[in-house]
Formats: structure tokens, sequence, C-alpha cells
């Protein structure tokens, strides 16, 4: 078995490296590559899935570096009362992916801690291999602490957190190249917490611009409490002599180790994920030339069957080149509208079945499903609940779906939850609201394909990009949401979808008592009406969302922006 398992991972490195290509290794904390594989919380693991599976479609030579966490995030379950619950993820590692016979070692705090790779590989349309590598110290002759390190995903204290980024960047480096991976020509950190990695290749290398050369970085969070900072009386006994003196004025803020400057500083790429993020980095960590690359979704993950089936029918050859689902406005309509009714049914059923929600298939359906943090707003649809039923009576009755996790420590969060469990229990009569515990893809994919509207509330300028509602273009539904992150680009009234508060905010934050009267105003006098009332003009709402917008805002484009501008394949 061991034979067979390296004669494929031989194979596989013979696929990336055939021809001589150039090879990009891409690090990421969290890589969501299948519903049954529960390493991700959120939207940076699943775009870095798409990255992952898109590369495969399209023949980058690329491998894909991460962590095992075997118990996931956690499984979340909410009491009747709105409390959330954690819970570890039970996950059967063997039944999906394959321990490897190389290891390798990273120091921590001088202990050396031993570290195991397992495999997983994504296969293209054409049949072209991405491998993915998850590190595991959960070892025989690890101490107790070390072999934990790997398992939960943001999980423990500031300095489990940093043993795990050693594990990630240090660790990914070093796994590489005991798997035979030794002229990699470009390092990508999806986000900053493989950041020490560009000390295992400065230790190796010894030549800052020689690093830089190889280094490329994503920021994805225009919020400080996102960059990672370890402080100095901790992280130098735990990382060793792996940190020089020489570059720590470059790396630090505040006498603390800042992961987004190590980045910033060793990379010669650096992007952001949509242009006003861009825009935000750039006054953020000026000094640093900043680019933008807007995030995508791997096309044939996140189309429903229904639509799969319609776009094979009138537009063969979208999955190898979405950008072709720019003829869907020849599409019919009632077709457009058949395919979205099968995907509505699936998420009516469910939610009836699970929860005893009553909703209809007919009735407005609204859904939110996001990680459920302050800044994001969720209960601002359900802020003024009369002013909300107001609207029910008069414009058309109103369904809203819910889901999401609060992390297990922003208290702030998890009151939103209840909240929100809160009002659906007070008005269960006047207004149909569920709420879906425990999302993941699977129930993403359900929510971005079964809705009738996608909301997003963030806080401009807080929102990085956010891929959840090019997910429901994919599938014709339209996003309602404030202009911040991808929305700017992808916003065009009343045709794409709607906005809600100013465009022009002078980079003020939202105020929630204009987004909310503007939110509830739309919804009235727009969003409804239209939905209940002119629904041919619906449809060819839904008809543009994926003209527009899905032929845009996807993986393989934004690969195909990352070769060009920071690999140079």
């Amino acid at each position: 078995m061991q034979e067979e398992i390296v004669e494929n991972v031989d194979q596989t490195a013979n696929v990336v490296n055939s021809g001589g290509k150039p090879k990009i290794a891409y690090f990421s904390m969290e890589i969501g590559i299948d519903e049954q594989i529960p390493t991700y919380s959120g939207g940076l693991g699943i775009l870095a899935g798409d990255t992952i599976k898109s590369c495969a479609d399209l023949n980058v030579p690329m491998v894909g570096v991460t962590l095992l966490l075997e118990n996931g995030y956690f499984y979340q379950k909410i009491d009747e009362n709105g409390h959330q619950i954690e819970l570890p993820i039970q996950f059967a590692v063997s039944d999906f992916l394959r321990l490897l016979p190389s290891t390798t070692n990273v120091t921590i705090e001088g202990r050396d801690v031993q570290l195991r790779v397992w495999y997983y590989e994504v296969k293209g349309i054409t049949g072209y291999i991405v491998p993915v590598f998850f590190l595991d110290s959960n070892i025989e002759g690890n101490s107790e602490w070390d072999r934990e390190l790997t398992k939960h995903l943001y999980g423990g204290d500031i300095k489990y957190r940093l043993g795990q980024e050693i594990i990630l960047g240090i660790g990914g480096i070093r796994i590489l190249q005991a798997l035979g991976y030794k002229t990699i020509d470009k390092y990508h950190m999806n986000e900053g917490h493989a950041a020490l990695g560009t000390l295992e290749l400065y230790n190796q290398i010894e030549d800052i611009e020689k690093v830089r050369e190889q280094c490329v970085f994503t920021t994805h969070t225009p919020v400080a409490a996102g960059h990672d900072q370890f402080e100095l009386s901790y992280a130098k006994p735990m990382l060793g002599d792996m940190l020089p003196e020489s570059i720590l004025n470059d790396v630090t803020f505040e006498d603390k180790l800042n992961m987004t400057r190590l980045a910033l500083f060793f990379s010669h790429y650096i992007n952001g994920v949509a242009k006003k993020h861009g825009e935000v980095s750039r006054l953020m960590f000026p000094g640093y030339t900043i680019d933008s690359i807007t995030n995508g979704v791997h096309t044939p993950t996140w189309v429903s069957e229904p639509f799969k089936v319609l776009f094979d029918k009138h537009i063969p050859g979208w999955r190898s080149d979405p950008y072709i689902l720019r003829s869907a406005f020849s599409i019919a309509k009632e077709e457009v509208w058949y395919a979205h009714m099968v995907s509505k049914k699936k998420l009516i059923d469910f939610v009836n079945s699970r929860y005893n929600a009553g909703m209809n298939y007919e009735d407005f359906t609204i859904g939110f499903a996001r990680r459920q943090t302050a800044y994001k707003r969720p209960d601002l649809l359900i802020s003024d609940p009369q002013r909300l039923i107001d609207i029910a009576e008069t414009a058309g009755a109103i369904q809203i779906i819910y889901a999401g996790k609060a992390h297990p420590k922003d208290g702030s969060g998890k009151e939103t939850i209840k909240k929100i469990f809160d009002i659906m229990k007070t008005y269960r009569d006047k207004i149909k609201i569920t709420y879906i515990q425990n999302y993941d893809m699977r129930i993403g994919k359900m929510m971005t394909a079964g809705v009738d509207l996608w909301l997003n509330t963030p806080r401009r300028p807080r929102e990085a990009s956010g891929t959840s509602g090019m997910k429901a273009a994919h599938n014709g539904v339209p996003q309602f949401s404030t202009l911040d992150g991808w929305w700017l680009e992808g916003c065009i009234e009343n045709i794409t979808g709607w906005s809600i508060g100013p465009e022009k905010t002078e980079d003020k934050e939202s105020d929630d008592e204009i987004d909310r009267n503007d939110l509830y105003n739309k919804l009235e006098t727009w969003i409804i009406p239209k939905f209940y009332t002119d629904r041919d003009n619906w449809i060819r709402t839904m008809r543009s969302c994926i003209a527009i917008n899905a032929s845009f805002f996807n993986t393989n484009r934004m690969i195909q922006q990352y070769v060009l501008n920071a690999y140079f394949i």
C-alpha cells in the first residue's frame, strides 16, 4: 500500500513538474475542497478550495498546503433559546485522505515537533491533477500540546495559533521539499497565516530579494483585528533563531510580530481581493504597492443541478469557459424559472422537514448566510420587526432563511444568533423565519441556489470581497447588499440586484439607520412588487445575474489574472 501511495505521489509530481513549467505552492490555513472534508470555516477556506479547483481545470501547475484540522472548526448546534453550542467534528480522515510516508519537523520552543502529511488530489475537467497536502502533528512522540496543534481550526489561545502558523509556514516549506518539490517558483500566501514560511526561505537562501522574487501575498481583511500579531516576548522563544534581529523593525508593530507585515516585507506581488479592498489596503499599509484581483467562485461547484442541465442544453462548454455564460440572455425565461423553482423546492422541503418551518414554495424568500459577527449586521433586516411585517402585509409575503456560525469567542456574534431566535419565536405567526444550523458547503449550495434574494449587509468598508453573492448569481439569484467588496463592481441597480445605502460615503462607516431605511424602502417599493407583479422582469434580472456577474466573478478569470500578474507563467 505504501509503495502504491509513493508511486501515485511521484506520478502527481511528474504531472505538476511536466515540461519544465514553473510551479506554484499555495498556502492556506483552511481549504474547503470537498463538502465531506470539514477543513474550513467559511469564505477564506472555500475560496482556497475554489482556487485549487480552477487551477486543476486550467492546467495551472500548483500544489496546495494546509493543516489537517481533523476536528474542523466546530459542529454548531443551537438550542431552543438561540444559544450556540460548539462540538468537535467527527471526521474519519483516512476515508478521504491518504497518509504519505514523507515526514518533516519544525522546532517550537526548542522542541522538535514531528510532522506527517496526508494527500488529496483535485482532478480538473481534463484530468489534470493538483495535489493538496495536509500537515498533521498528531504523532506518537510529540507532546500532547504539540499533537493538538493540527486538530482545531482557529482554536485555542494565541500561543496555540502561533504554533499552528509555525507548522503551516515553516513546516509547509519543509514538507514540500521532503516530497521532492525542490524548485517551486512561487509561494502564494493566502492571508498572513502562512507568512512564517518566508523566514524558512530566508534562512535557506539568505537573500531578501531572492525570497521576494518567489513570494506572493493575498490579504483578505480590511479589519485590523483580522491581521495576526504575536507578542515578541513569546514569539521569539517559540521561533528561536528563525526570526532574525536584522528584520525586526520591518516586520513588527508595537512590539508584536505582525504576520501581515512579515508577508508584505518578503513579497514581490501583493493584492487585495476586490478593487475597493485594494484601495483600503494601500491606506492601511502605506509604502507598499498593493494591487487588486477580485475574488471569484468555482463555477461547476456552485451551479446547482437544475442550472447545470439548463446550461448544458443552451451553453455547452460553460464548465471550462464560464465567460460564455454571457449568452444566458438567450435562454427562455420559463426555463430559467423552472430551474430556479426546482432548486427552491429542494431548499424549502429541507427547512420544512428539518425545522418544521411551514414555508411555501411560492412566497418570496430571502437568504442570509455567513459568519455571524457584528460588522456583517445579520440582524439589520429584522431590526424593525413591525415594519418588516407591514411590508409583508402590503407588498407580499416574506420568508427568511438564516444560517452561519459565530466564532466561539465572539460574544456579540452569539448574541445576534440569539436575537434572531427571539424574533423568530416572537413573530412566528406574522412572518416565517428559520435558522439552519451548522452551515457548511452543502447547505451553502442549497441556499445560494434556492432563495429568491441573497442579502448581504456588511458595514462599509469592512467587507474585503464576499463571495456568497457570486454563488447566488451563478444560479440566477439577485443580491441585495451594501456597496462594499465585490458588490461595488457587480451591482447594476435593478439589473443584477440592488444596493443598500449610499454609494459615496467618503470612506465613512455605514450608518445603520440610513441603511435600514433604504433596505426597507427598496424591499417595499422595488424588490417585492417586482417579484410578485412583474415576474417577466424579475426573470430578466435573474438572467442578468448569470450573464453579467457569473460570467466574470468566477475563479477561472481570477486564476488567469494571478497567472499574468503574480505567477508570470
